[in-house]
């Protein structure tokens, strides 16, 4: 309205905001450290403090554009004075579309990874590409010489193991009298390595054919299971008393394996240990030895029967043994020595000694006319599989090979969650 004061603001007479922006206006001036677009009548008119010039920004194909003394743009290649046209200078004051470049598990973006390059691509891909080669190598390593230490044993008699695509070895092979038939089956199953070895060997002394047979199920590591598979019937074939008193030799070697195995092992931290249920044929007896909670069972006279006992922390006799010695059982989800191990015996395990001792418990057997199979496995076969169901697959196939392999496959689809190894030994087949 005319002729009326123009209203205060709250701070007093010091004028309007609006007063305050118009005189701001008048006053401004190109080079403020505040960037502005000025819009000319027909050409677009760059000023700016913070940002860089566009001839420092790096848009790729684009030609550089360089600021000309009165605030507008050219083109270094233009030879007039001409304005660029709109198209270059709209390329200019955009950045370009983000483009992501995309390597395993990692996406890369330029507006955000300011240092990323090309080249960081090429390199990256190739480093995972030589990873997958370098683990593949590694795999196919492990694997390869783990399929020639099982094929080396007793080689004569067995031949060599065959393994199909999922990685499931399986053989079989008979005494030289033909008095026994065998079938080998070992699957890694759904662990990340592979823990259980097995032996069997095949020798004469004197007039008496000896036959053995080992599985030796690793836990901690491999190194135990590995190191038993290579002494543990070497030292008991070597020991002197091995014909005349069997079960004498059996647990002597038992304990003197164990002993060298914790003096070879330089690294005192380890606690790698291992179970061995064994079953060793002289002339027509059968001896059973076990340490831990791989199992043996024979079938006799169509019947099942264990001729090994788990060894548990559970077990009252086991628990007052570990008592005595100065250990403690605890219960973590199941029955465990010093809330670690869940077996009570085993080979290694040097931080559990002497609580875990591999003093193993034998069973004598005489081989006779009812006697059918004989199942040696580890704990990832007896823990979905009972002993009555065991045999009766057994029964169910034709030759112990293909036993072995059918045990096997059954518990891994049963859900066994640790390596699965097997031997069945078959009796009689030539009657």
């Amino acid at each position: 309205r005319s002729g009326e004061p123009e209203p205060q603001n709250r701070t007093g007479n010091r004028g309007s905001i609006s007063s305050k922006k118009q005189k701001a206006d008048r006053e401004f001036t190109p080079g403020l450290p505040f960037p502005s677009v000025q819009l000319a009548p027909r050409r677009l008119q760059l000023t700016h403090a913070r940002h860089p010039p566009p001839e420092k920004r790096d848009f790729g194909a684009l030609e550089a554009i360089e600021m000309v003394p009165d605030g507008s743009v050219k083109d270094q290649e233009a030879s007039s004075s001409s304005s660029p046209p709109a198209a270059a200078i709209a390329r200019a004051a955009r950045p370009p579309r983000p483009v992501s470049f995309k390597t395993k598990r990692i996406v890369w973006h330029p507006l955000k990874h300011r240092r990323f390059r090309v080249g960081a691509t090429k390199t990256m891909v190739e480093a995972s590409s030589s990873a997958q080669a370098v683990r593949g190598a590694r795999d196919q390593a492990v694997r390869g010489a783990r399929e020639v230490g099982e094929a080396t044993t007793a080689a004569a008699a067995m031949g060599s193991p065959k393994e199909d695509e999922k990685g499931h070895i399986c053989g079989g092979w008979k005494s030289e009298d033909g008095s026994l038939y065998c079938g080998y089956s070992s699957l890694r199953g759904r662990r990340a390595s592979m823990e259980d070895f097995y032996d069997m060997r095949s020798s004469k002394m004197g007039a008496k054919n000896i036959n053995l047979f080992g599985v030796f199920d690793g836990h901690g590591g491999s190194c135990a299971a590995e190191y038993l598979k290579e002494h543990l019937f070497e030292n008991l074939l070597k020991h002197p008393s091995f014909i005349t008193d069997t079960k004498t030799a059996i647990s002597e070697s038992y304990t003197k394996t164990d002993s060298d195995f914790l003096d070879a092992e330089t690294n005192i931290h380890r606690e790698d240990g291992s179970t061995a249920s064994t079953a060793i044929f002289v002339g027509n007896h059968l001896y059973v030895a076990n340490v831990g909670d791989s199992r043996a069972v024979i079938s006799k006279a169509g019947k099942a029967i264990a001729l090994s006992d788990d060894h548990k922390p559970d077990r009252s006799d086991e628990r007052e043994r570990i008592e005595n010695a100065g250990g403690v059982v605890t219960f973590s989800g199941t029955w465990r020595v010093g809330g670690v191990l869940a077996m009570s015996r085993a080979f290694g395990d040097r931080l559990l000694k002497p609580f875990v001792v591999a003093e193993p418990e034998i069973q004598e057997q005489e081989i006779d006319d009812e006697l059918e199979y004989l199942i040696l496995a580890s704990d990832g076969l007896w823990d979905v599989v009972s002993n009555e169901h065991a045999v009766a697959f057994v029964k169910e196939e034709v030759g112990p090979e293909a036993a072995a392999r059918k045990l096997t496959q059954i518990a891994f689809a049963r859900g066994s969650t640790d390596n699965i190894t097997c031997i069945v030994v078959e009796f009689h087949r030539a009657k």
